[in-house]
């Protein structure tokens, strides 16, 4: 079954509402306020690309936070499968982050 661009606006909104529960052990910010996601696909299946990276190389959760990433994205209603790809291209930087982000953590 082939889903309706609406339908997949909503499964897009509940994947980013999904991904501002995981947060980096280390920043109390959300990956996705952090910048962290750099993009999701959704085909009209419900197959879900996740395009992420971690705050650098050497993450010591760079094994963990993307199987929970994963994990979070999978558990979404109407969500057939996930393939997340890890990438340090560009490298993460603060600029990435959200004005909330920001804020939360006294860069502003």
């Amino acid at each position: 079954m082939k889903y309706t661009d609406d339908k997949i606006a909503e499964i897009g909104e509940n994947i980013i509402t999904a991904l501002k529960t995981v947060y980096d052990p280390e920043i109390p910010v959300d990956i996705y306020e952090l910048g962290l996601i750099y993009d999701v696909q959704i085909s009209d299946e419900g197959k879900v690309k996740v395009i992420m990276t971690l705050t650098t190389p050497n993450c010591p959760v760079a094994e963990s936070l993307p199987a929970e990433v994963r994990e979070r994205v999978t558990e979404v209603e109407d969500v057939t499968e996930v393939d997340l790809e890890l990438t340090f291209e560009p490298s993460w930087n603060k600029d990435m982050m959200s004005e909330e982000a920001r804020f939360e953590l006294g860069m502003f």
